[in-house]
């Protein structure tokens, strides 16, 4: 049924709609089992996400998502899934991706939708700890968008 949806959504075009399902099975099967789980460890979710949380998701998200998608020092956890094309930024790589996996690992969009969904899990199992980490990539984030700010006004200044 998938085959014969994909041909007819397709069309022209070569999107691997059989991998997108598998990631979004493995992604829905891993917020199910964080919920039940949850449920068996009598474990709430937050009564809600305060902005202080809200902003060290976000910064979190952020940093992680990037460190993942583009670091040159996790480019091993990439390498099985995608070809080294060259450097794209200061302290990034890019990397074509080779199959779907390929396309999660080196998009730092993609990535964000599973990094947000791992601290809100950390928000239900281990609050504390979940903090401190958001602070710490919040802090980097924060910290390389200062270096960054720094090299552009060196340049302006000479």
């Amino acid at each position: 049924m998938l085959e014969k949806a994909g041909r007819a959504y397709n069309g022209e075009h070569d999107l691997p709609l059989r991998g997108y399902a598998r990631i979004l099975t493995v992604y829905g099967a891993t917020v199910a089992a964080a919920i039940a789980v949850a449920a068996l460890t009598g474990r709430r979710p937050p009564i809600r996400v305060g902005p202080m949380d809200l902003l060290l998701m976000a910064g979190c998200t952020h940093k992680l998502s990037r460190r993942l998608a583009k670091d040159p020092v996790t480019s091993p956890i990439r390498a099985p899934f995608t070809r080294f094309e060259g450097h794209s930024g200061p302290s990034e790589i890019d990397e074509e991706p080779r199959g779907t996996m390929g396309e999660l690992l080196a998009c730092p969009f993609c990535l964000a939708q599973w990094t947000a969904t791992g601290y809100a899990i950390g928000l239900v199992f281990a609050p504390r700890l979940t903090r401190l980490a958001g602070a710490t990539m919040t802090a980097v984030a924060a910290s390389d968008w200062l270096q960054l700010a720094y090299c552009k006004l060196m340049r302006s200044a000479s």
